[in-house]
C-alpha cells in the first residue's frame, strides 16, 4: 500500500475505532491511531493466521479498526496513569 493508501486506512480505522470506543482525540491524533491502529491490527492477524491488511477492502478495514480499538485503550491507559501522578 502506498502513503496516501495508509492515511486514508488510517483515517477510516481512527475515526471508525474513536465511534466505538469514544473519542477525544483530534484528526491529527486520530490519523495516526488509525495508522499504528493497522499495523497492530495487522501484525496481531498475521500472528493469528487471520489474515492481513492488504489494501483498502472491508477485511483491511475490520483489522484496522480492531487495532485501533486497541490502540485507544492502551493510550487511555497511559494517559490515566500519567493524570494520576
Amino acid at each position: 500500500m502506498g502513503l496516501i493508501s495508509w492515511i486514508v486506512l488510517g483515517l477510516i480505522a481512527g475515526w471508525l475505532a474513536s465511534m466505538i470506543a469514544g473519542g477525544g482525540f483530534g484528526l491529527l491524533e486520530t490519523i495516526i491511531l488509525g495508522i499504528v491502529g493497522a499495523v497492530v491490527g495487522g501484525f496481531i492477524a498475521s500472528a493469528l493466521g487471520v489474515g492481513d491488511v492488504t489494501g483498502l477492502n472491508i477485511g483491511s478495514i475490520v483489522i484496522a479498526v480492531i487495532g485501533a480499538i486497541i490502540v485507544i485503550a492502551v493510550v487511555r491507559m497511559l494517559r490515566g496513569s500519567r493524570a494520576t501522578v
